[in-house]
């Protein structure tokens, strides 16, 4: 397993090595996060790459990934542990017909019939681990209190068992889109990073990193352009992955320019809603031939 980094600008150089380029900001609050024992609360727009940090970081340390992903309606059952029933109805129904309820009950309930959940999972690992708690705004804030035992100290209590430290600390990235407002309790619990769309000089360098043979110039027009389309209304702006995909795209068709005809027919790589396809075409899509500085224009 790889030793913990000294510094942020090892963190900065581990996460670009497995392809993960971040800013200044986003390398200082992991190396806290690392060296504080501290869970880090990523918000900002879908599509940013705020999981991407927790599977890169995961990735750099030499951990595993444990991922609880968050939806509505999410209750303990499914995120920390449950009971196997049918293997303590099985255990019941095995024991002596003598045997009394005290002496099966304390059998039954266990470790061997308890059944890990994502939460538990980190707990309970004899190595480090890295938890991402994704999108935890979709849950409420009776899941959220839930999870205060967790991010204090480290612990789960279960009543048949009593509670359950953890032998190891985790690094905890908890992600949410801001579909609302999280409680100050959880908040005081974590570092805050917020992770935005990236500037296009920086998009720029992650196109360069991950489509190293794309041509200079359409990689920067590519960015211009899906900066442009970002600028739009749109129901899903383009995400940091989906300017990659475009770029690998535009690589594969051999491409040796954005105009209008190449942008056409790419157009649903970076645009995935029928309406948004429309704007799209009539707002950016006709100003493609008059070239940079009809891009430059439109966008301003």
């Amino acid at each position: 397993m790889p030793n913990l980094p000294d510094r942020p600008e090892e963190v900065s150089s581990g996460l670009i090595d497995v392809g993960y380029l971040p800013d200044d900001a986003t390398a200082l609050v992991a190396f806290l996060a690392i060296k504080l024992g501290k869970p880090i609360l990523v918000e900002g727009p879908a599509g940013v790459g705020k999981t991407q940090l927790a599977k890169s970081l995961a990735e750099t340390l030499g951990r595993e990934l444990v991922r609880l992903q968050c939806y509505e309606g999410l209750d303990e059952a499914k995120a920390l542990y449950e009971w196997n029933y049918r293997k303590q109805l099985l255990r019941i129904q095995a024991e002596a017909q003598d045997t009394g309820w005290t002496e099966v009950q304390d059998d039954i309930f266990g470790e061997d019939f308890l059944l890990e959940r994502p939460l538990m999972t980190a707990i309970a690992s004899p190595d480090p681990v890295v938890l991402l708690i994704d999108e935890i705004d979709k849950t409420d804030q009776e899941f959220e209190a839930m999870l205060l035992e967790l991010l204090s100290d480290f612990q789960i209590s279960i009543p048949e068992l009593g509670r359950i430290e953890a032998s190891t600390m985790p690094l905890v990235l908890l992600t949410s889109n801001n579909s609302r407002e999280l409680t100050e309790a959880l908040k005081r619990r974590c570092l805050y990073l917020w992770i935005d769309y990236p500037s296009l000089e920086h998009e720029l360098e992650i196109v360069r990193l991950h489509a190293p043979e794309l041509d200079e110039k359409i990689s920067r027009r590519l960015v211009e352009v899906v900066a442009m389309v970002r600028d739009l209304d749109l129901k899903k702006p383009p995400s940091i992955a989906e300017s990659i995909d475009w770029a690998r795209a535009l690589l594969l068709l051999g491409a040796t320019d954005i105009d209008t005809k190449t942008f056409n027919e790419t157009m649903s790589i970076i645009v995935k809603h029928r309406t948004d396809i429309d704007i799209v075409a009539e707002r950016v899509g006709v100003k493609l031939d008059s070239g940079e500085d009809g891009i430059s224009a439109a966008a301003s």
